[in-house]
């Protein structure tokens, strides 16, 4: 079995410890957070700190901490060579201190605290400095059901940059949609069966071919009406530069 500790207790490391006591093959020994009284509920659970000098020995340490801590973060560890992860999608694996073994563990999915997560969902992208390290921490993510992959760190950054174009850029014209509806009293549950569609649709196609829209087709007429539409002067910009991305993608002049 593989013991684990677990440092912090966001979204990322709190889904982490929920997953990893589902299973068998993993104990998760320990928990530390700054703050002891966001992990007391769990203390019927697992064993919890807010002391970094008491941390147990345990195979895996997965720090789960905003990216700007975790460089200090891992330099008060009080112990040398032992295996330390974190779960940035952007912080650089030499960002852990040099005196421990690093690796990263990272969880490719939006994480919201009380929103359940299956795990079998979630790809789980694995570097390590020392090739010794993977075997280890992919028998940790399958552990959790999780198809996982082995990138560098470039292809990670990259990827991290891409999930905030799909998921929160995203997620923000939702809002913005939503925004949209209430101004004239519709409902935006209507737009839901579109939305997922739209999701649906690129797991069969590449996302160049499933455009649509009035940007594609170069409707002039319909993008001008919608302009006019729109109430906001931020909403404008946005719907303007967004038509000229999918134009100059489809071949289609400046408007």
């Amino acid at each position: 079995m593989i013991s684990v500790v677990i440092l912090g207790a966001g979204n990322v490391g709190t889904h982490l410890f929920k997953g990893f006591k589902k299973t068998d093959e993993v104990s998760v020994i320990q928990w530390y957070n700054r703050s002891l009284s966001t992990i007391q509920p769990y203390d019927h659970l697992v064993d919890i700190t807010d002391n970094l000098n008491t941390l147990k020995e345990a195979d895996v340490y997965i720090i789960a901490v905003s990216d700007d801590i975790i460089s200090n973060l891992s330099s008060k560890l009080p112990f040398e060579n032992r295996l330390v992860v974190h779960t940035s999608g952007s912080a650089s694996v030499y960002d852990l201190d040099m005196k421990l073994k690093r690796g990263v563990l990272y969880p490719l999915q939006s994480f919201s605290k009380h929103a359940e997560i299956d795990f079998a969902n979630v790809p789980i992208c694995i570097e390590t400095i020392d090739k010794k390290s993977y075997p280890l921490l992919k028998k940790l993510a399958v552990s959790l059901g999780s198809p996982t992959k082995r990138i560098n760190s470039d292809q990670r950054r990259v990827l991290h940059l891409a999930a905030v174009f799909v998921n929160n850029f995203t997620n923000q014209l939702y809002r913005i949609g939503h925004e949209i509806t209430e101004s004239e009293g519709a409902e935006f549950d209507l737009l839901k069966p579109l939305i997922q569609e739209t999701a649906n649709k690129i797991q069969d196609m590449s996302p160049f071919k499933a455009q649509t829209g009035p940007a594609k087709r170069n409707d002039k007429k319909t993008i001008k009406k919608h302009l006019k539409t729109l109430q906001s002067d931020h909403h404008k910009a946005i719907y303007e530069l967004l038509t000229e991305s999918i134009k100059r993608t489809h071949g289609r002049k400046k408007l």
